[in-house]
């Protein structure tokens, strides 16, 4: 196996094993004696994270060098082949040069040697004709004398030519001997740039291993990243945070919420308003303002009130949104959801909370006050009769600012931060886990002579057939 994967491996495996140490010492915190709640966050985890990290990306760089070392020895042997197929047509080039001076000589050597067979014909045809003369003593004696020196002159150049035949063929030998030395040099040169070929090829394939090789290690290094991401995200949602800070980021995220309703009277219409303070929740597609029914004009009665129209607004800062429209939550009616989209939750600018993925996880939760300012802690119990809510223990009850008496309408936050639900009275909390609605109200104009009376007498009807001790 790779170094560097081993190494990212057991650094993996190291930090699991932090996190679920992490999650044991909580355990045996809780089961003993109270500790102080420590409000900055541990650290191994993190630190674990940042190494995992870091071995990771010092894995990719030693991969890296790898390969780019093996692509510097491609190159150099690359231009080795070239230098090598360089020489080779250099040494074709002589051979060809050398054959055609060869070619040359062995026709001038031809050509000497057919002047050499004509001059030896001439002195032989001299000869006989001298000595015919002389026995015949026909011709002169100058004509004897013209004789022989035609015939020594004859024989000089057939000397000469013999000479210069002798040199030819020395020569000849010579440019044999090149020849043969340039087909061995040619040769040893193709034989060398076959065995480049070779070591290139071999080269490439390891260039091509060692790219597949980094590929598997980038795709592992994103699976490890990704589980590392997941294993940080799960200790994340499952290091606590104290009561403090939870109220803290929900003093300065929460908006104000403003109702107004317009509804007939004996002398005229009358109104009535009310003011809230509020979150804003998501399920990662939609995004709704929370808040219990009691924090709003309306009421679940029957008969229910007919109201004239209906409008409110959200504000945070110098961020207003006026409010279309209202909805009850299908699994408790006196759970109210306000829309607010995506762009105009970004333009209030605070923290939108989620839905606790697990309330369970934690033994205590966290109660904020919503008309008041006051939080505590306080253990939460799962009641089989009511699978959709949590019964406080009031016995467990902490509270740490303020006169701390739960009531209807308070927020439950997870010891993670997260949304649990909202207290639908002084016992029981109304676990929300989807923005499924019963009813909607429209708010505005638009919202004029619409059914309220007979929508709350409908709602109130639902509350009224629940449980006794959840009413």
């Amino acid at each position: 196996m790779n170094r560097s994967i081993l190494i990212v491996i057991c650094d993996f495996l190291l930090v699991s094993l932090l996190a679920f140490s992490t999650v044991d010492i909580n355990k045996v915190s809780q089961s003993g004696t109270p500790q102080l709640t420590q409000s900055n966050p541990a650290t191994n985890q993190v630190t674990g994270h940042q190494d995992l990290g870091e071995v990771m990306r010092q894995a990719l760089d030693e991969e890296r060098k790898a390969h780019d070392q093996l692509l510097g020895e491609l190159t150099r042997t690359r231009a080795v082949v070239m230098q090598q197929n360089q020489q080779i047509e250099a040494t074709r080039d002589q051979l060809q040069t050398k054959e055609q001076l060869a070619a040359q000589l062995a026709a001038e050597q031809t050509n000497l040697q057919r002047q050499m067979v004509a001059a030896q014909t001439n002195i032989a045809d001299l000869n006989e004709r001298l000595h015919a003369t002389t026995v015949e003593t026909v011709i002169t004696k100058e004509q004897r004398a013209a004789m022989e020196i035609e015939a020594r002159k004859q024989t000089e150049k057939a000397a000469a030519l013999a000479e210069q035949l002798a040199q030819l063929q020395k020569t000849n030998q010579s440019m044999q001997s090149d020849r043969m030395a340039l087909q061995n040099q040619l040769q040893m040169s193709e034989a060398s740039n076959r065995s480049a070929y070779a070591q290139m090829s071999q080269l490439q394939e390891e260039v091509d291993a060692q790219r597949r090789e980094n590929v598997r290690l980038a795709e592992g290094v994103k699976v490890l990243a990704a589980k590392s991401s997941d294993l940080a995200q799960e200790i994340h949602d499952n290091r606590p945070l104290t009561p403090n800070m939870i109220f803290e980021q929900m003093s300065t995220n929460r908006v104000l919420a403003s109702f107004t309703g317009l509804k007939p009277g004996l002398f005229g219409d009358s109104s009535k308003g009310k003011q809230t303070q509020l979150i804003l929740l998501t399920d990662e597609t939609n995004t709704f303002a929370l808040c219990h029914v009691q924090d709003t004009p309306l009421t679940l009665m029957n008969p229910g009130t007919q109201w004239e129209e209906l409008s409110g607004t959200l504000m945070r800062g110098s961020v207003v949104y006026h409010i279309p429209s209202v909805s009850f939550c299908s699994m408790d009616p006196r759970m109210v959801l306000i829309p607010v989209p995506a762009g105009q939750a970004r333009a209030l600018g605070s923290k939108v909370y989620h839905f606790a993925k697990d309330p369970y996880v934690f033994q205590d939760a966290v109660v904020v006050g919503t008309r008041e300012d006051y939080y505590g802690e306080c253990k939460f119990q799962i009641d089989v009769s009511t699978p959709q809510y949590l019964k406080m223990d009031h016995n467990s009850l902490k509270g740490l600012f303020g006169k701390f008496n739960p009531s209807s309408g308070d927020l439950v936050l997870s010891k993670a931060g997260e949304l649990i639900g909202v207290m639908a009275n002084n016992n029981y909390c109304a676990v929300i886990r989807s923005f499924d609605t019963a009813a909607t109200f429209r708010f505005g104009p638009t919202g004029r002579h619409q059914p309220t009376a007979q929508t709350l007498a409908s709602l109130y009807s639902v509350v009224a057939d629940m449980p006794f001790k959840l009413q």
